[in-house]
């Protein structure tokens, strides 16, 4: 660098000097603010899909996992359970889950990629309770005389199948959400994802 009689070299070099500290610093403390709106390592995990085992799971039997925070419910329904659900149509506010923004694979009967599984967030749509099953069938249920089996959400009274289909005239707007899942095995379920391996 070269210094004419009109500029003062030692006040130059003081200026490109304190400008590059002041560079360095600026974005040394940048880098802590920045840094916070990345997703922390719990915030990661916690949108995660969820592995869950259904090797042990029998007809009749009811596991919960937790995904986003939610219980995801995950029954394995017997024959006579599924039986049930064709009478039920009539009895359904939304039998197919047509009004409900559902995976595809929700929008049948049984609401489920395989008839024999459903898998459903275990909270209501009215105000956000949860449920309890009630899988004892008629009076010995408390429900009703013809109760074919499902939950019933003490909160407000609501009632759903063992599809997650919400009865009709109830304070629940809408069926239980079908999380999107699949099938890593017939032992395995992921939910969370609809594709494997995405």
């Amino acid at each position: 660098m070269s210094c004419d009689d009109k500029v003062d070299c030692g006040r130059r070099r003081l200026l490109v000097a304190t400008a590059t500290v002041g560079g360095v610093a600026g974005v040394a403390a940048a880098i802590p603010f920045v840094s916070t709106f990345a997703p922390s390592e719990r915030a990661k995990s916690a949108g995660a899909a969820v592995e869950a085992d259904i090797s042990k799971l029998a007809p009749g039997q009811m596991m919960t996992v937790e995904w986003r925070g939610k219980p995801v419910w995950i029954i394995h329904r017997s024959k006579e359970m599924l039986d049930s659900l064709v009478k039920l149509d009539d009895k359904m506010a939304d039998p197919k889950s047509a009004r409900l923004m559902q995976p595809g694979y929700a929008k049948n009967e049984f609401r489920s990629i395989k008839p024999e599984y459903m898998v459903a967030i275990g909270i209501c749509t009215h105000l956000g309770c949860s449920p309890t099953e009630k899988f004892k069938t008629g009076a010995e249920s408390g429900i009703a005389d013809d109760w074919q089996g499902g939950f019933f959400c003490p909160c407000h009274g609501s009632i759903f199948d063992l599809a997650g289909r919400v009865y009709k005239n109830m304070p629940a707007p809408d069926n239980l959400e079908v999380p999107p899942h699949v099938y890593l095995s017939d032992a395995k379920i992921l939910i969370g994802e609809d594709k494997k391996g995405a």
